[in-house]
Parts: structure tokens; C-alpha cells; sequence
């Protein structure tokens, strides 16, 4: 259930309210607006007397959440929430982002030199993979804490926020320490020691759905990061495993309005694994812009024939800007910004 306070309750009166839900064996998760504060109550299915919190000053009203998930569903926090990251705004009414980069980092000149394009380019959020999970054992699967130190080191020369992969619990302070951003992999949707472990810290987390999970179940893992305490959570679609063997999965458009109206969280979508095709990146990526993405997440090599990984999906820097130029077109269009761009 959702507690709503009325306007101008005291932190007081707050404290109060969150103290009676901590003795009745719940957790208290506030969300404060411009004009009332929102307490969520979650934590087991016990059924919960609502009489008992009616009666305490401040109370405005106490209502059920009808989802499963509490607090990543509107009911809870109706207004969008914004993530910052190193000065750039995603959700809400800030202009659509472009994270790019390539699929994994592969040496320092190799990130270095595709960095500094893609700053020339407006790009302020720069993507890169160190611990590669691979469908098969014999892939590369990334130089790991080494591709983390070229990361930072590339943050440091081009002001560039960091996104990467991490793929298991005891490796997330390793990973938080040295970006901007923890990405969990549509693998690892329903890690749930992995998402308890995220939840723990105060970063933002990119969580992309499951290949073969429904738009609940991703909301569901969100809930795991959110009730840890991390609320910086973005959702991303990647595609989804269908029975269409054109192209590598099914970006599922729909999800973005879907989950536009279902939670406050931004969302993100990354063209690149969703078709496994250079040539349909742009044009899937007009599309999520229109449906109402609040990011892309874009894979970018200047030498995709050699890429030790996913080459065959990556952009080269003078294509990721067509898809620049075309996105802010289709923005505008529909009375949007694109953010990214050196224009």
C-alpha cells in the first residue's frame, strides 16, 4: 500500500508514520514531490489494517497497489524520475540520450581512439564491455579490471560518463569503483543475488529485460534493485527471443509505451542487440525516439570487421552520427530534444 501525506506534513509527522510501519514488520520507502510526500509499504504479503495509519497525524489517505511491484509502478511515484550521471539527465522531459561504444573494449588505443571520435561527437556517455558473458566458451570474453582501468582513464581524458557490464555479485564493488553506470545483462535479469547486490549501492543501474521475459518480470527484477535501496534504476530493451529468425531478436517497440505508462523509471533501448544488424540499428532506433525512449544504447566500432566481439551489429562513427541527425529529426518531430549531438 501507499501512504499519501497531506500538504505541509512535518518530517515529524513522517518519521512517525514510518516508524509505525517498521514495528508492524514492513519497510517505509518515502518519495517526497514538490507538494506531499508518498510512503510506500512493502516487504512481505501479510495483509496490513490501513485503520492504523488513518489515525496518525499528517495522513491524507492510504491506498492499495494493485501491481506486484510497488515502488517501480506510477502509483507510488506518479511523477517521472530523472537519473543524473555526471551531469547528464535521463527520463523525464530531458532530452533522449545516446550511450555508445564498442561492444567490448579491446586494447587502450582501440577505446581511445573510438572515444575520441564519439566525443567529437557530443557523446557524453561512453559504453564499453569488460567482462564479456558469451554464448559460447571459446568467445572473447573481455580483459576485465584492465578494460575498467582504459575506461576510467578514458573518463578522465574525455569527460565521458562510464557504462559497463557486471556479471556477478562479488564483482560489483569492483565494478562500482570504477564507473558511472552498473548494466546487468539480459542474462542476469533475475540474478537476484546480483540485484540485491546493485540495490546496495548508490549508483545508477541500467537493467535490461530478459530475452525470453515478460515486461512484468523486468519490473519485478527492478523492484529487487528499488526495495535494496538504489533508486536509480533505468530499464532497458534489448529484444526479445521470438520465432523470427530475421534478425537476432525482436526489438519489442510496444514496451516503451507500455512501460511509459507502468512505471516512473526511465527507459532505454538498445537497437544494437535487439536486431544483430548494422543496418537496422538506425532505423529502430527512429522508432524507439518516437515511441518515447528516454536513451539509446548504440554500439560503435571504426573497425567492425575486425571487432572481437558483436562487429556485425556495430556502427561506425560516421553512421552512429546518421542516426544522431535522424533521431533529433524524429524528436522534434514528436516535441522532443536529442541529446549527444555535436550540432
Amino acid at each position: 500500500m501507499i501512504i499519501v501525506m497531506r500538504m505541509g506534513a512535518s518530517e515529524s509527522h513522517v518519521g512517525a508514520v514510518v516508524e509505525r510501519i517498521e514495528l508492524a514488520g514492513y519497510s517505509a520507502h518515502t518519495s517526497s514531490g514538490a507538494e506531499r510526500t508518498i510512503i510506500g509499504v512493502v516487504g512481505n504479503d501479510r495483509p496490513l489494517d490501513s485503520e492504523m495509519f488513518l489515525t496518525l497525524e499528517g495522513v491524507d489517505s492510504v491506498m492499495p497497489i494493485l501491481a506486484p511491484y510497488k515502488l517501480a509502478s506510477r502509483d507510488f511515484h506518479p511523477a517521472d524520475t530523472v537519473i543524473e550521471v555526471r551531469g547528464v539527465q535521463i527520463g523525464g522531459d530531458a532530452p533522449v540520450v545516446a550511450m555508445a561504444g564498442p561492444c567490448s573494449i579491446e586494447d587502450r588505443e582501440q577505446a581511445f581512439r573510438i572515444a575520441e571520435q564519439l566525443a567529437t561527437q557530443g557523446v557524453r556517455i561512453f559504453r564499453g564491455g569488460a567482462f564479456k558473458p558469451r554464448t559460447s566458451p571459446y568467445s572473447f570474453m573481455g580483459l576485465g579490471e584492465q578494460a575498467l582501468k582504459i575506461m576510467s582513464d578514458v573518463r578522465d581524458q574525455f569527460g565521458m560518463a562510464i557504462i559497463t557490464e557486471v556479471m556477478s555479485p562479488d564483482e560489483v564493488d569492483l565494478v562500482a569503483g570504477y564507473v558511472d553506470v552498473l548494466q546487468l545483462g539480459t542474462r542476469n535479469m533475475q540474478n537476484y543475488r546480483l540485484l540485491e547486490a546493485v540495490g546496495k549501492h548508490n549508483i545508477p543501474v541500467l537493467l535490461k529485460r530478459g530475452m525470453s521475459s515478460t515486461i512484468e518480470e523486468l519490473l519485478l527484477a527492478a523492484e529487487y534493485i528499488l526495495a535494496g535501496g538504489n533508486s536509480q534504476v533505468m530499464l532497458c530493451e534489448r529484444g526479445i527471443r521470438t520465432f523470427e529468425p530475421a534478425t537476432r531478436s525482436t526489438c519489442d517497440i510496444n514496451a516503451v509505451p507500455v512501460l511509459k505508462g507502468l512505471t516512473h523509471l526511465p527507459v532505454v533501448v538498445d537497437p544494437s542487440h535487439a536486431t544483430g544488424r548494422a543496418d537496422l540499428v538506425v532505423p529502430v532506433s527512429r522508432a524507439a525516439v518516437a515511441a518515447g525512449a528516454d536513451a539509446l544504447l548504440v554500439e560503435v566500432h571504426d573497425r567492425p570487421d575486425v571487432a572481437l566481439s558483436d562487429g556485425a551489429q556495430s556502427l561506425r562513427p560516421e553512421q552512429f552520427q546518421v542516426l544522431v541527425d535522424d533521431c533529433s529529426r524524429v524528436a522534434v518531430a514528436v516535441g522532443r530534444e536529442m541529446a549527444g549531438s555535436a550540432a
